[in-house]
């Protein structure tokens, strides 16, 4: 019984191979557990929102649409193409123009709709046609309006919004101040 009772260390050392062992099978376990409850509180998560799931799977075909003004692509949904060209007579705008036709409404509410949208488009192909063909005509071109708006409302302040300066008709270069 003696040699019973006496443990060699290679046998001590088993026992505690066997009981480490015994705690990385527990804490395996408990890790498993845990990773099967996340797993189940995740889909019960996921049915409580599974028609909204739905809904993002079933979103429609992206198009991709060029705006009758200006000619900007975006990708739309066919169900906000029908409504942007309901909105504005059956032509598609992007959010750009379609700002800039509601101001145009705004400033001018005696117009249609059809009317504000065909000034727009016009005003965005002349833009296009000069403005990105050559930059620097384009500026040289708005700073005289520039001038000649300031010129005019400077002379309307000066000499009342009647009176306008007049040359006569002969070669002596002098200025008429009565109008013809």
């Amino acid at each position: 019984m003696i040699e019973k009772l006496i443990m060699t260390p290679k046998s001590v050392l088993s026992i505690a191979e066997e009981e480490e062992e015994d705690q990385s099978n527990l804490l395996s376990f408990t890790q498993e557990q845990r990773l099967r409850k996340a797993v189940s509180d995740v889909s019960s998560e996921i049915g409580k929102y599974r028609k909204e799931l739905e809904a993002i799977t079933k979103i429609d075909e992206v198009k991709q649409v060029e705006c009758e003004c200006c000619g900007l692509t975006e990708d739309c949904t066919p169900d906000y193409i029908v409504e942007v060209k309901d909105s504005y007579s059956n032509k598609w705008l992007c959010g750009l123009c379609s700002e800039a036709v509601k101001e145009r409404l705004i400033h001018l509410p005696k117009i249609t709709m059809e009317e504000a949208v065909s000034f727009h488009r016009d005003l965005c192909q002349k833009y296009n046609n000069t403005t990105r063909l050559n930059p620097k005509l384009s500026l040289t071109c708005c700073m005289r309006d520039i001038v000649k708006k300031s010129s005019e409302s400077r002379n309307s302040k000066k000499f009342g919004t009647s009176s306008k300066l007049g040359r006569t008709i002969s070669c002596v270069p002098r200025i008429d101040t009565s109008t013809n």
